[in-house]
């Protein structure tokens, strides 16, 4: 099983200890592109066009909420790829 595939799995369970960089290069592989916070904050906004923008803190450990954020824009383009097909 690939690194790649791995970060998925760890992402479809719900993990508790992914990194802030991980969940971001899932989201910049499906087309995101991260913004940096404003004076001193420590959220960063990832926006796509054409979908809801996502905004997580960078903290260690990243909350729960915002990995199930992510496991459903994973699971959308999962499925839009199969749509594709």
């Amino acid at each position: 099983m690939s690194k790649w595939d791995k970060l998925l799995k760890r992402i479809s369970n719900l993990s508790k200890d992914l990194r802030f960089d991980e969940l971001r290069k899932v989201l910049e592989s499906y087309g995101y592109t991260m913004y940096s916070p404003r004076s001193g904050s420590s959220h960063y906004t990832f926006r796509k066009i054409g979908c809801q923008p996502i905004t997580i803190p960078k903290h260690e450990p990243i909350k729960k909420v915002y990995v199930q954020m992510v496991k459903q824009i994973v699971e959308s383009e999962v499925k839009n790829d199969e749509y594709a097909e």
